[in-house]
């Protein structure tokens, strides 16, 4: 899924990895997995019997070395093997999208990338300075890029 012109912030990374779409579909929209290469999330739980179906609701729960937060959030995209996506606070409420899209990659592997883009911030997003903001969303594609690189890793392990 990608950014609509309303985005008020964006970034997109992507990384060719030796593992089927499939595969690498299964390991993102496992969020209680994400963890496991993701330098902030530590993963997440399901809400009322959810499994990763459009609609389903999700608690993820992040950790830096200054605060631990949660946050629900709502699968807007579940497409196997090819997009997994979600928002923060839901898809009323528009804020905060994550999508990993999955892709023929040239040597013969896939390509994912992962997107992240947000319309109406969060209240701690609201809250942020117009310094902090900026240096908290230059932070998220390089956590993008970490995140990638470790599934990758795992991936192809």
């Amino acid at each position: 899924m990608r950014p609509g012109t309303d985005a008020i912030a964006s970034h997109a990374v992507d990384i060719e990895i030796d593992a089927p779409p499939e595969q690498l579909y299964d390991m993102v929209s496992d969020i209680t997995r994400m963890g496991e290469w993701s330098p902030e999330s530590v993963g997440g739980r399901w809400l009322d019997g959810g499994t990763g179906r459009v609609g389903d609701w999700f608690v993820g729960a992040n950790e830096t070395p200054e605060r631990s937060w949660e946050r629900e959030c709502e699968v807007a995209a579940a497409e196997q093997g090819r997009d997994f996506t979600f928002v923060v606070l839901g898809v009323e409420q528009n804020c905060t999208w994550w999508s990993y899209e999955f892709a023929p990659g040239a040597g013969g592997g896939t390509t994912v990338t992962e997107r992240w883009w947000i319309v109406n911030k969060t209240p701690a997003m609201a809250a942020a300075t117009p310094e902090q903001f900026a240096a908290r969303a230059a932070h998220t594609e390089t956590m993008m890029r970490d995140t990638l690189a470790a599934l990758k890793r795992a991936a192809e392990a």
